[in-house]
């Protein structure tokens, strides 16, 4: 049974045996006193008993036939015992219901000489009565001992009404997280930092005899899914010391005070277990800007933060307390929590490169069986950008599918399906052979020719007309791993290349022919093509930055979007862009034109096939046109260690 029920059934089981117990004895008495009352009415009687009117009675009291009176029930009813002139004066008993006991009806049996007894009523006894008015009162305390007692037993649950102002942190002496730093891999610069705060706590004379100091707190800064919360894990199982663990969202309420109070009673209770680790999940939820939202901000939540603010670096002091704190919104937190002294470190942790990716594959591959000819390197070199939780996820969607195809092994096959999976959706029906799909084909066979024929532009990793998602077909391309700089070459590359779908539909269907199949690419094209011009100086205007900061309206920088450029700047801005998708689309034009023989090939046999890998198709199209060198950097895996 449920400790919540069994606390239940220890309040109310007795409470319910008081109130049945307690019943039946009113109960008893009641049916007591009323037989009673019916057997002393009997006894008296001896014969049936003929009832006649109040009215009638006293005329007989006049007349002097009656005899002798007995009143019961307070003066409620009386039985009369009366002689019958006209039957030889023979006694009667009759029943009579009376007004009440009132005085005058008294003074008149007196003054007739008639003999009368008035019988009280039957009373329960006097501890009975007691205890039937303290019963509601029991019932009362014994409800609130019950609140009082699942709140002390199960904090979270309902009946915490008496907790409301108590921290709602996980608390453990030694936290048996089962995750240590050897099992975080691809993340070797911030694993350091925080390895050093391990030592620290464990041999804190290595650091403070040369006259360093503890770290007050660790920020870990990064995109989700990075690792962020698996760092703190490992550092809760390699460290040794207490540690407290909760969300920023478990600090803000709707009642004032109340998350302050929680951060009170969050230190209180560690600086009683210092030296101690703290760890806050997504601090961005309570420790925003302040003044930040319109009419003054979030009252609440701003007390909290300030209340945060104090405990960490405030007048006493936080001794012994280290503080890790996570969130993939550096840019929204108060530039006060941001401060050395409060956070004295921020690690950012950023998506992994090949090395990395390869190291974390190696983790999450310990129990997946995998074939021969499939590498953990082949698999890093196929998912630039993918986070430890996408790697993850992954291998787990490749085990999935294994087992669905009742194979043994996972192989190349499956990976590839999972990562097609994981970035464009679920596979969807293959389309029937027509008009829609032959368009399809010749919209993802131009971008797949500009991709392979300019030289600037990532290879071709496959060609598909099988829909994913939204998408009716697609066209992946391999980027080179970790591309942090890109040149003005590569971006036309790029813009060229989302324009070639629309390029081959304009040449093969004509302009009249054009489809909504590229409303993606063309909003992908004018982003890219106004960044050129307005954040990274690629146009005529010059290497000037003309994209005003703007803020959002939470952050509270101002209620609308300001812009510093002028009317005349904003419409070279427009010309600027509308200059360089022009020149970029009739290139592409050109450049499908001039193919057409090719791209008839390729689309009849993507067609026939409905996918295509990127070796095949340049293989094809080498046939017809030369495909020029791609100027790659492979870089060369070291085994991480």
């Amino acid at each position: 049974m449920d400790k919540k029920w069994k606390v239940l059934a220890l309040w109310v089981l007795p409470i319910t045996i008081v109130v049945l117990i307690t019943w039946q004895i009113l109960g008893s008495s009641t049916n007591t006193q009323v037989s009673q009352s019916a057997n002393t009415t009997n006894q008296s009687r001896n014969a049936p008993v003929a009832k006649i009117s109040y009215g009638r009675f006293l005329d007989y009291v006049k007349a002097g036939r009656v005899t002798s009176v007995d009143i019961y029930d307070g003066g409620r009813n009386a039985i009369v015992e009366s002689v019958d002139p006209e039957i030889d004066n023979r006694v009667q008993r009759l029943r009579v219901d009376l007004p009440g006991l009132a005085p005058e009806l008294v003074s008149s049996l007196k003054e007739e000489g008639i003999s009368f007894d008035i019988h009280p009523p039957k009373t329960a006894p006097a501890g009975l009565g007691i205890l039937g008015n303290l019963l509601f009162p029991l019932i009362l305390i014994g409800g609130l001992i019950l609140l009082s007692r699942r709140s002390n037993s199960m904090p979270g649950g309902p009946g915490q009404a008496m907790q409301f102002g108590k921290t709602k942190a996980r608390f453990a002496m030694e936290a048996e997280t089962g995750v240590k730093f050897d099992d975080v891999a691809g993340v070797n610069e911030a694993k350091q930092d925080l390895e050093e705060v391990v030592t620290f706590l464990k041999q804190p004379e290595r650091f403070t005899s040369v006259g360093a100091q503890i770290p007050r707190g660790v920020l870990l800064v990064g995109p989700p899914g990075t690792g962020k919360t698996l760092l703190a894990k490992a550092i809760a199982g390699e460290a040794g010391v207490p540690f407290f663990s909760l969300s920023g969202s478990e600090f803000v309420e709707m009642f004032v005070g109340v998350g302050a109070s929680r951060v009170r009673d969050l230190f209180k209770r560690a600086k009683e277990n210092s030296p101690c680790l703290i760890f806050i999940d997504e601090i961005d939820a309570v420790g925003r800007q302040r003044g930040a939202g319109i009419g003054g901000g979030n009252d609440e939540r701003e007390q909290t933060l300030n209340q945060l603010l104090t405990e960490m670096d405030g007048f006493e002091g936080n001794s012994g307390i280290i503080i890790i704190a996570a969130t993939n919104r550096p840019d929204v937190l108060d530039s006060a929590l941001m401060r050395p002294g409060r956070f004295d470190r921020q690690v950012t942790v950023d998506a992994p490169d090949i090395t990395g990716r390869l190291s974390i594959l190696k983790v999450h591959s310990r129990n997946k069986k995998l074939e021969k000819d499939l590498t953990l390197e082949s698999i890093a070199r196929r998912t630039p950008g993918f986070t430890g939780a996408d790697l993850a996820n992954l291998l787990n969607e490749a085990a999935i599918l294994t087992a669905r195809r009742r194979k043994d092994q996972i192989g190349l096959s499956e990976i590839d399906d999972a990562v097609d999976r994981i970035i464009a959706g679920m596979e969807g029906q293959p389309l029937v052979d027509g008009r829609s799909k032959r368009l399809i084909a010749y919209h993802e066979v131009g971008h797949a020719l500009i991709g392979s024929l300019v030289k600037d532009h990532d290879p071709v990793q496959k060609v598909t007309v099988i829909p994913r998602g939204q998408a009716k077909g697609l066209t992946w391309f391999s980027p080179d791993d970790d591309q942090t700089l890109i040149s003005r070459a590569q971006l036309k590359a790029r813009i060229m290349g989302a324009l070639g779908g629309r390029a081959a539909e304009d040449i093969i269907f004509g302009r009249e022919e054009v489809t909504t199949a590229a409303g993606g690419d063309v909003q992908q094209v004018a982003s890219m093509a106004r960044q050129m011009v307005t954040r990274f100086g690629m146009s005529s205007l010059g290497p000037v930055s003309l994209e005003g900061d703007s803020q959002e309206v939470f952050v509270g920088r101002s209620l609308m979007n300001t812009s510093d450029i002028s009317d005349e700047i904003s419409k070279q801005i427009d010309e600027q862009v509308r200059k360089i998708v022009k020149k970029c689309y009739e290139e592409t034009l050109e450049i499908v034109e001039n193919n057409r023989s090719a791209m008839d090939k390729l689309v009849e046999i993507l067609i026939e096939k409905e996918t295509m890998d990127g070796e095949e198709f340049c293989k094809i199209l080498s046939e017809y046109t030369t495909i020029p060198e791609k100027d790659r950097f492979i870089p060369v895996l070291q085994d991480p260690k």
